[in-house]
Parts: structure tokens; sequence; C-alpha cells
């Protein structure tokens, strides 16, 4: 945003009343900002009773352009790979 330095500045006379000013502000900044970055909900987890939730992935099988490298174990595309290792293939990035 651009701030012009040459407009003049409010007196106290143009001055908002704080209850105006609290009208303004949006009641989600007024609570407290601690939320963890990982879990930004702030849900309490620590009870939570999971057992009944069933969780479904879907897993591929590597596909035969790729490779998972032995030193990150990253399944990468084939134009990532650097060298053979006597261990297996290894990456750009960890080579």
């Amino acid at each position: 945003m651009a701030t012009d330095y040459d407009a003049p500045r409010k007196n106290d006379d143009d001055a908002e009343s704080i209850e105006a000013l609290k009208e303004r502000v949006p009641a989600k900044a007024q609570t407290a900002t601690d939320d963890d970055a990982d879990n930004p909900g702030s849900f309490d987890l620590s009870a939570a009773d999971l057992s009944d939730v069933e969780l479904e992935t879907i897993v591929l099988p590597a596909q035969e352009d790729e490779f998972t490298c032995v030193s990150c174990f990253l399944v990468k595309h084939r134009l990532q790979f650097d060298h053979e290792s006597k261990l297996g293939p290894i990456c750009k990035e960890c080579a």
C-alpha cells in the first residue's frame, strides 16, 4: 500500500473515538495469537480417541520412470537421477 507522505496528518480533532476503532477491528484480531503452527485450528487432540477413525490412502507403486534414492529415500523422477552407488541410485540433490 502506497503512503502519501505529503498529505496533511490528522490532528486530535479528527481522531476517532476508541469505541469506533474497536468496532472496526475484527473479532478474530482481538483473540490471542498463540496459535501453534502445527495446529492452526487450535484443536485439543491430547484426549481425542481416534481408534475408530479409518484413514484411506491410495499408494501407487513406483512407476517405470521413477526410482527411490538410497540416501533420502524419496521417490524421484528419472531426470533427477545422478549416479548409481554400490547401495543403489542417488538423486541429484543428494549427490
